[in-house]
């Protein structure tokens, strides 16, 4: 695939890129290159390469998802927190409804 002046200036106005032209011109052949070293990366056979998420492997920390009860790390204080609510449903805060 190539690109030619034309083009290169329509993704200049679709990035918003203001090139006059001899920017333009100069471009043609550098894109051109890039579109050539994505077309080589098309011919590597990556049949045998499992996909990875990061090149590292990782192992997410996850702690138990539990409510502590002691009320002076944070738990167990609902009704407490929500006496002071403007409005509770249902052990929660109640929101007006937002609507545009």
């Amino acid at each position: 695939m190539s690109v030619d002046k034309a083009q290169v200036a329509k993704i200049a106005s679709l990035a918003r890129i203001a090139m006059g032209d001899a920017e333009l011109e100069r471009m043609v052949p550098e894109l051109n290159n890039i579109l050539g070293w994505v077309e080589q990366l098309g011919e590597v056979d990556v049949s045998e390469v499992e996909p990875m998420t990061a090149v590292m492997p990782m192992a997410q920390r996850l702690r138990d998802d539990v409510i502590d009860a002691d009320p002076l790390t944070g738990g167990g204080v609902q009704g407490k927190v929500l006496a002071n609510a403007p409005a509770a449903e249902h052990g929660f805060f109640g929101v007006p409804k937002v609507i545009e």
